[in-house]
């Protein structure tokens, strides 16, 4: 186990390496940083003095370990267009961005689970015909679309919930959050309906596939034979052995709800990393861009680690080749 953790620790040191390289290139190379940070009238002379305070004469390799070093310690320099810490505008965005995440994950999780049960066991019924058929609407709509759907029909002509916003937030210091208010639970409906609405149908449709597929395979048809109830052949030892391909799926599909908020945080106003990145891209602030991109790869290679890890400690499989290999 030890092992497994140091490589796939020792993997993930490498990929964002790599991230932290192509984050460089952008934060160096896509413009100029000082003719960002100063204005026309800035003499030519004051403009290298600060070139050469910021260390920009430095050989390439020597920018590169500084720059790697400042994010180590959450240092990415000031936005050009807000004229504050990267660090701080993105800590403030980042309470948005993950609860409207976990809301999306938990709603693609508990549904697309339930419905992907259901319709493996009952896979002739009516309703199993007409849940896969909405089904289609979560992977064939774009995401930009859905949101516009659910804003006229549930926020303009019924008046149920807000169209844009994150409503009242309570500051908890270090961490606000619209979790303990009415408006802000009712903010996050829309959005989080929108965002999950493709990973629910991804892992329904994933759910069902694979559990038609473990009911149909030789110990299943054993444990019928035992006079097992139907209650424990399918929640016991079908669903159980389902669900260590949806780990996987499930974990990396978290990791995109954060990653592609983006469109769903500019649809309904939503005041978090997403939309943050969305307008410095507009203004090319390249300090929030490059610190926007390791962020998104740290949040990928953590959650793929916790997969790999959980993944490990599910399948059996793993643990007895790993075993046999260190022999």
């Amino acid at each position: 186990m030890l092992a497994f953790i140091i490589r796939r620790l020792a993997q993930s040191v490498l990929v964002m390496l790599f991230v932290a390289l192509i984050a460089f290139i952008v934060f160096r190379y896509v413009g100029d940083p000082i003719a960002s940070m100063v204005g026309v009238e800035t003499r030519l002379e004051d403009q290298e003095i600060m070139r050469a305070r910021l260390g920009l004469n430095d050989p390439v390799i020597w920018q590169f370990l500084r720059f790697v070093g400042n994010a180590l310690q959450g240092e990415f320099g000031i936005s050009y267009r807000l004229q504050q810490p990267v660090t701080e505008l993105i800590l403030s965005r980042l309470p948005a961005t993950l609860e409207l995440a976990f809301a999306s994950a938990t709603i693609a999780l508990v549904f697309g689970l339930t419905l992907g049960v259901f319709t493996a066991l009952k896979p002739r019924s009516f309703l199993t015909g007409l849940v896969m058929a909405v089904s289609l609407i979560g992977v064939s709509l774009p995401t930009f679309l859905i949101g516009i759907g659910l804003i006229y029909i549930f926020a303009v002509e019924l008046g149920w919930f807000p169209s844009f916003g994150r409503g009242q937030t309570v500051d908890l210091g270090w961490w606000r959050t619209g979790l303990m208010t009415e408006s802000g639970l009712r903010s996050l409906v829309l959005p989080a309906i929108t965002l999950s609405l493709f990973q629910l149908t991804l892992i329904m449709r994933l759910v069902r596939a694979e559990m038609l597929e473990v009911l149909r395979t030789e110990y299943i048809r054993f444990a019928r034979a035992r006079g097992l109830s139907q209650r424990a052949i399918h929640f016991g030892h079908a669903l159980k052995n389902t669900l260590v391909p949806v780990l996987t799926i499930t974990g990396l599909q978290l990791g995109s709800v954060i990653a592609f908020a983006i469109v769903t945080e500019t649809v309904f106003q939503w005041p978090g990393v997403g939309s943050l990145f969305i307008v410095s891209v507009q203004v090319v602030d390249v300090p929030v861009m490059a610190a926007y991109l390791m962020f998104i790869a740290l949040v990928f290679v953590l959650i793929n680690l916790i997969v790999d890890i959980l993944y490990y400690v599910v399948d059996p499989r793993l643990r007895v080749d790993g075993g046999g290999g260190g022999k």
